[in-house]
């Protein structure tokens, strides 16, 4: 029985490293799937299959996470999404390349609760770190090697 083919689920809405995405899938013959609300270009990712889920908040993420296991990457920024995609047995990555693990995603959990506790509150307006080179040289490269160790699994 042959082994089911290595993937990269990408939460794609709002993903600014769908190019570096499909540039690592590639080069593992790793099949990339954005999957979105809408909004993306097919002919810009032509390696890449494109699923446009229906509207709703949860609709990419619930997509994603029912497609997910153990030969799947998921790059994703939200973290009750790479929650339930690791529950699934996923390799799963944030956009700027720190991966999540069940190890960390408790406590990943508990800042997002806490971010949003002080947002609702007014103590913090929930600004975002600036996307740098550098976090997408890492992402990059921690996608490289969760390809490459699931590749050497039998």
């Amino acid at each position: 029985m042959s082994q089911k083919p290595l993937r990269v689920l990408v939460d794609a809405d709002a993903c600014p490293v769908k190019d570096e995405a499909l540039e690592v899938a590639d080069r593992f013959g790793a099949e990339l799937v954005l999957v979105s609300n809408g909004g993306i270009r097919p002919s810009r990712y032509p390696g890449a299959r494109i699923v446009v889920v229906g509207a709703g908040a949860d609709a990419a993420d619930d997509w994603i996470a029912e497609e997910a296991g153990a030969r799947d990457t998921v790059v994703t920024a939200d973290i009750p999404l790479a929650a339930r995609a690791l529950e699934r047995g996923a390799t799963v990555l944030n956009p700027n390349g720190r991966p999540f693990t069940t190890e960390s995603i408790g406590a990943a959990l508990s800042m997002r609760a806490f971010n949003q506790h002080l947002r609702e509150t007014g103590e913090s307006r929930g600004l975002n770190a600036a996307f740098t080179g550098a976090d997408r040289a890492r992402f990059r490269n921690q996608l490289d090697l969760a390809l490459r160790r699931l590749a050497q699994m039998t």
